[in-house]
């Protein structure tokens, strides 16, 4: 008799809810965990914990798990990551908005959160030397050639150190992701 009752509910399950749903209208016939368990529609555990919640809330319904969803799927965080790659100086909100446009709506904080998830830390850029190789032999090339100016000759050029001008990029510190 219970098994006729069982039977065509197992071949209607589909999802989750619907399984608990099955599980409580068992016990609700009188049937034990046990006994549901060897139906073998979930284990034993799995039944126990259901009707315990089922007792205490009054509902079927999963419990929601705690805090706020993500935004961004696991493809889009490999998006994200592919991104800041290409340039690893783009900043948290260049890429935010980068990411925007493909979709995914985050913050700053979002990104730099999935980044370093992502096993990409934030460092400071080493700094270069300011002479490269050419820049020394064009300079010695330049000594060379005005070597034998007089006084004179360089009081007609005009020299100002009022603009400050800076041959490589910003003045501030760059910020660079690292694996």
């Amino acid at each position: 008799m219970v098994l006729d009752i069982i039977v065509p509910l197992l071949l209607t399950m589909v999802t989750c809810k619907e399984t608990r749903a099955v599980i409580i209208a068992l016990h609700k016939k009188g049937l034990t965990g046990k006994f549901i368990a060897a139906t073998k529609i979930a284990f034993q555990s799995t039944i126990d914990r259901i009707i315990k919640n089922f007792k205490e809330r009054g509902s079927i319904v999963a419990k929601q798990a705690p805090g706020h969803p993500r935004k961004s799927s696991k493809r889009q965080d490999r998006l994200l990551k592919l991104f800041q790659l290409r340039d690893r100086a783009t900043t948290s909100a260049e890429l935010a908005q980068e990411w925007q446009q493909a979709g995914v709506s985050a913050s700053a904080r979002t990104v730099r959160r999935r980044l370093l998830e992502e096993g990409l830390v934030s460092r400071r850029a080493a700094k270069k030397p300011l002479l490269s190789r050419k820049n020394i032999r064009d300079r010695l090339i330049f000594c060379k050639r005005y070597r034998d100016w007089t006084a004179e000759d360089w009081g007609k050029v005009i020299f100002s150190d009022e603009s400050p001008f800076r041959l490589f990029g910003a003045s501030g510190k760059k910020l660079v992701r690292r694996r």
